[in-house]
């Protein structure tokens, strides 16, 4: 008859289970592979206490169940792999992915992810370690919803890949953001008054004026940012009377601290378009080819180097600083300021989208409706104001 062993309170261990002179427990076991593995606690069962001095950790029981049922369904327990070692193995299995895209990927993941999360063991990543690392991000570290939004967007692929692998048995970041009710903001433009206040502030001004030509050009075309930044002369059909656009150029900082321009093609098919010149456009890029005909680009600083979006979005800073009825925005409220313009004369969706460059013509949708908002409204004011509703608005009065 065999001798149980037993812990220093004299409770019975179970098989693989050992106390070590310390006073700590460890299990040993075997995992999918063979390989022959240890787990380690201060805590026999969940009733127990953790020693003065001590880090917090679960009891061994508990990390038995769950490592027990990960071998029973074949998972293959890497303790060793951190969430750093997931992802560079993730990124390097990517080579679809465009040149800029993998350096925002990568800057995202290094300046938020790396030194936080990214250090833990994936086995050790639970969902509520995911959780508390986002409410990091919020309320610790300041980032907007939408930043957090786009974190997200790289992390969950990457622990995806491991539930495929086998390396985890689900996606621990699996419904966070529903679960925290991120209230992710929409950008919209800015109202006609607005503009015309922004455009006027423009007129003349000494130290600000010189940046009217590129706002009228984003206000009068509804192209992104990155795509009037990379605008050359040959894409001006003078003679047509079109703007070809069919690239983009963007400024990325990457992982070495260098800061690169990138001129790639649109994401989609869709982004490669025709878009015809209002006179205020013309005018605004035949005042830029006055100032700088040799230059590459249309749109440059004093040195004739291609601006970026954060030069953009500073000088509208800088300018709004100036207009207390004017709100702060982006560059990008630019282009769903022109989108709203559009919705609001035209009722071809369409051609609506074909403008845009918008993939998805939902897109163009959403937009279409915010932007008839008013209308509805004024509509329906006018319905309320016939003869038929009057009467019956007294009636049930």
């Amino acid at each position: 008859m065999s001798i149980k062993r037993k812990d220093n309170k004299g409770r019975i261990l179970r098989d693989g289970e050992i106390q070590k002179a310390d006073g700590r427990y460890e299990y040993r076991y075997n995992d999918v592979k063979g390989v022959r593995r240890s787990l380690y606690s201060w805590r026999l069962t969940e009733s127990d206490t953790i020693p003065e001095g001590k880090r917090f950790c679960e009891d061994l029981r508990s990390l038995e169940k769950a490592v027990m049922k990960d071998v029973a369904d074949g998972l293959q327990i890497q303790s060793k792999m951190t969430l750093n070692d997931l992802w560079e193995n993730y990124i390097s299995n990517k080579p679809e992915l465009r040149g800029s895209t993998r350096a925002n990927y990568r800057y995202m993941y290094s300046r938020y992810v790396k030194n936080d999360l990214g250090s833990l063991k994936i086995s050790a990543i639970t969902y509520s370690k995911a959780r508390a690392f986002y409410n990091r991000l919020i309320f610790e570290i300041g980032l907007k919803p939408n930043s957090v939004r786009t974190i997200n967007n790289v992390l969950h692929p990457v622990f995806e890949m491991a539930v495929r692998d086998d390396l985890i048995r689900k996606n621990p970041t699996d419904g966070i953001l529903k679960e925290m009710n991120l209230e992710i903001s929409r950008r919209h433009g800015i109202t006609p008054e607005q503009e015309k206040a922004f455009m006027d502030f423009l007129d003349g001004n000494d130290i600000f004026g010189h940046w009217r030509p590129l706002f009228a050009c984003m206000l009068g075309t509804g192209c992104r940012v990155g795509e009037v930044l990379g605008l050359r002369w040959d894409d001006i059909l003078w003679d047509e009377n079109l703007i070809s656009i069919d690239h983009t150029l963007s400024y990325r900082l990457q992982e070495s601290g260098k800061v690169e321009f990138s001129e790639t093609p649109p994401k989609t098919r869709s982004g490669v378009r025709m878009i015809p010149m209002m006179q205020s456009v013309r005018k605004a890029i035949l005042e830029e080819r006055m100032k700088h005909p040799d230059s590459e680009f249309i749109f440059v600083n004093r040195y004739g180097k291609p601006l970026t979006v954060y030069d953009v979005n500073r000088a509208i800073e800088r300018i709004v600083e100036h207009l207390p009825e004017v709100p702060k925005f982006t560059s990008h409220q630019l282009r769903h300021t022109f989108a709203t313009k559009i919705c609001q004369n035209e009722t071809d969706l369409k051609l609506i989208q074909e403008i845009m460059g918008h993939a998805d013509i939902s897109t163009t949708m959403n937009i279409y409706n915010e932007s008839n908002i008013e209308r509805k409204k004024a509509s329906f004011a006018r319905l309320e104001s016939t003869t038929e509703f009057t009467t019956n608005n007294r009636e049930v009065m």
